[in-house]
C-alpha cells in the first residue's frame, strides 16, 4: 500500500494542475471504493465544485473543495494522474474515477483491483477523521519527546506502534522495516522498553528515511506509481525490505524474515538490531 512517501510525490506532481480548477463533468465505474458515501452524493458534490486545495494526510490525498473534502487513499493499486490527452484503452478499463476539469484535462483515479477508497467529507466529518490519526511525521510538532511519550505507553512490539496510524501518521511496513534498521532497534522489542537513546534514533531515522524517499519519488515494486505516471526509485536504496535471505548490507549477517509480529513481512538482521 502506498505510504507517506508515495502519496506525497502523488500530490505534489497533481497539486498545480488541479488548484483553481472546477470540475465540470465527474463519473465513477464502480461503488465498491466508496466509503460513507452514495454514487450519487459524491457526484453531486464533486460536479461544479472548485479545487482550493491539495494536500496530504497520513495515507491519504485530500482536495479541498471548500466544504467538503475528497479524501482518497489509493490503496495497492491506486493512482492519480491529471491527463491532458484521452486515455489509452488500458487505461481507461480500470480509471474508476474521472473528473472533467473547466481547462480540458482531466483528473484520473485508476484503481487495477479496486483496493483503495474515496471519501466525500464535510466540514465536522474531516475533523473526526483527521483527528482520529497521528501526528505528521516530518511536522516540526512531531519531536523526540513527543514520540517518547508515545512510546513508553504501549508494550506492544516498537514496529506494530509505528504503524498504528492512531499514534503516527503514514508510516506502513517498507519505511517501518528501514527505520527500526537504520536505528538498529529489534522491531519485535517492546516499545515500553526503548530507551530515551532509542527513541531519538528512531525519530531522527523516520524522518531521514521518509524524506529520503519522497526525494525519490517514492517506492515502487509493482503497481504504485507518481502523479505523472511514472514508477518510483527508493526500491533501489532498501537496506532490509524485500532482502529477505540476502546479506546485510553492514555486516554480512544473513537477514530474518517473519510474519509473527504483525502478520507482515518484517526484515532485520540479528545483529545490528537489538
Amino acid at each position: 500500500m502506498p505510504e507517506l512517501p508515495e502519496v506525497e510525490t502523488i500530490v505534489r506532481d497533481i497539486r498545480p494542475a488541479l488548484l483553481g480548477r472546477r470540475f465540470e463533468r465527474v463519473s465513477l465505474s464502480h461503488d465498491d471504493v466508496l466509503r460513507g458515501v452514495t454514487r450519487r452524493r459524491l457526484l453531486r458534490g464533486l460536479t461544479g465544485a472548485s479545487v482550493r486545495d491539495v494536500r496530504r494526510r497520513a495515507k491519504h490525498a485530500v482536495i479541498d473543495l471548500g466544504e467538503r473534502r475528497l479524501v482518497i487513499q489509493p490503496g495497492m493499486t491506486g493512482s492519480l494522474v491529471v491527463h491532458d490527452r484521452p486515455l489509452a484503452p488500458d487505461e481507461a478499463h480500470y480509471a474508476v474515477l474521472r473528473a472533467a476539469l473547466d481547462n480540458g484535462r482531466t483528473l484520473v483515479y485508476r484503481d487495477v483491483r479496486r483496493l483503495g477508497t474515496l471519501l466525500l467529507l464535510d466540514g465536522k466529518g474531516w475533523e473526526r477523521y483527521t483527528g482520529a490519526i497521528g501526528p505528521e511525521p516530518l511536522e516540526p510538532e512531531f519531536t523526540p519527546e513527543r514520540f517518547g511519550t508515545t512510546l513508553r505507553r504501549s508494550r506492544q512490539a516498537i514496529k506494530k506502534v509505528i504503524m498504528d496510524q492512531r499514534h503516527l501518521a503514514g508510516v506502513g511496513n517498507i519505511y517501518a522495516n528501514e527505520a527500526l534498521f537504520a536505528a538498529g532497534i529489534d522491531p519485535s522489542k517492546p516499545a515500553v522498553r526503548l530507551t530515551p537513546d532509542d527513541h531519538r534514533r528512531l525519530h531522527f531515522e523516520i524522518r531521514r528515511i521518509l524524506a529520503a524517499a519522497i526525494a525519490s519519488s517514492g517506492t515502487t515494486f509493482r503497481d504504485y506509481r507518481t502523479g505523472t505516471g511514472e514508477p518510483g526509485n527508493f526500491q533501489l536504496e532498501l537496506f532490509v525490505y524485500g532482502r529477505e535471505g540476502e546479506p546485510c548490507r553492514r555486516c554480512g549477517t544473513r537477514l530474518t524474515g517473519t510474519h509473527a509480529i504483525d502478520a507482515r513481512i518484517s526484515v532485520f538482521c540479528h545483529r545490528c538490531q537489538s
